[in-house]
């Protein structure tokens, strides 16, 4: 979410994605070999019953989420939210993990950020946390300065935001800027507190924890009523849970489509047999090749890339993620399109899913 990414638009072969890594190991790097282990990510997997997992089972899973998404919901935040913490409480045990995400809006004028965005009400062994994410329009990753005559701005912005998302939650936490950053501090610092990536001009958040399991359900819930009533893509977070709790966990609202998530080991060379495993709603990801930009652009900018395969509806396409442009923006699909071989766009990913 903090990078710049760029795709190729046209469906590729498997046979292209290989010959794509030929032409990298031609250029000096060291792309994935067909044999050599990678670590693919499935996600959108839609599926009928929580024992469709099994169709991944020649391969090692890891991280294994079942999402329950609901379009178009228009229903009782503090209801939904709370069923699911009743069947949570029948099952949780460490390493499970439950949380409900919804959008909510914040009405005072804005340039820089969405108005739109994001919270998750979770419950953990032990503890129930509420995180809140905000997005700008334009994503600068650290170490540009493109945006930085804009940066005054973005400030104001995000402090702006973050104190009218506290006072809604009505949470024990003070916003300042401080260096050139938005610094978030919980005014108990037993209070486990977490702020990630407030120096970017992307997605920024804050985590906050308390152990009794029903404090945020009301805060929550004020957030979530800025959506107004209008219809939501909802979507709850199940991880580490029995196909038996799974089970029990449909019994919530009806309405929800189910997907599966997770991290699948394997040869480079099998990830068209999980594809098809998948199919057809399901996407992969796979790192294909990782490399400093400086290796070939010695003059430019110095630049981590990984270029990726991206599977779905039964073909691939390529992704090229880069830490920072290593060049004048002008010159990137160029560039890009001559390091690759094919067509190349630049395609952030959506700020929320």
């Amino acid at each position: 979410m903090r990078e710049r990414r760029w795709e190729s638009p046209a469906h590729l072969t498997f046979g292209d994605v290989l010959a794509l890594g030929e032409r990298l190991a031609a250029l000096g790097l060291e792309p994935a070999r067909p044999a050599k282990d990678v670590i693919g990510y499935v996600e959108e997997w839609t599926v009928a019953a929580p024992d469709e997992l099994d169709q991944l089972d020649p391969w090692a899973t890891e991280d294994v989420t079942l999402v329950h998404v609901r379009e178009d919901w228009q229903g009782d935040f503090f209801l939904l939210a709370g069923a699911y913490h009743t069947v949570y409480q029948r099952h949780q045990e460490v390493g499970t993990y439950c949380s409900v995400s919804h959008p909510f809006r914040l009405d005072s004028p804005l340039r820089r950020h969405y108005p739109r965005a994001m919270f998750w009400l979770g419950f953990r062994h032990a503890h129930a946390f509420i995180r809140v994410r905000l997005h700008t329009v334009e994503v600068v990753p650290p170490g540009e300065t493109r945006a930085d005559a804009r940066r005054n701005l973005w400030l104001e912005e995000r402090q702006r935001m973050f104190d009218d998302t506290i006072a809604l939650l009505d949470l024990p936490v003070d916003v300042a800027v401080e260096q050139r950053a938005v610094a978030l501090r919980s005014r108990d610092p037993k209070v486990p507190f977490l702020c990630s990536w407030p120096d970017a001009f992307g997605p920024c958040q804050f985590e906050y924890n308390t152990s009794d399991a029903f404090e945020f359900l009301v805060p929550a819930s004020r957030l979530a009523a800025t959506w107004n009533g209008a219809p939501a893509t909802v979507r709850a977070y199940l991880t580490g849970f029995s196909e038996e709790a799974l089970r029990e966990f449909q019994t919530v609202e009806g309405g929800a489509r189910c997907a599966y998530r997770c991290s699948v080991h394997c040869p480079l060379d099998e990830l068209p047999e999980i594809l098809q495993a998948i199919a057809p709603e399901g996407r992969l990801y796979a790192t294909l090749c990782e490399f400093s930009t400086q290796t070939l652009q010695p003059g430019g900018e110095d630049a981590s890339a990984i270029v990726g395969v991206v599977g779905m509806e039964g073909g691939f396409q390529i992704e090229v993620r880069l830490n920072r442009a290593p060049l004048p923006e002008e010159a990137m699909a160029g560039w890009l399109e001559s390091l690759i071989g094919l067509p190349m766009a630049y395609a952030p990913l959506p700020p929320f899913p």
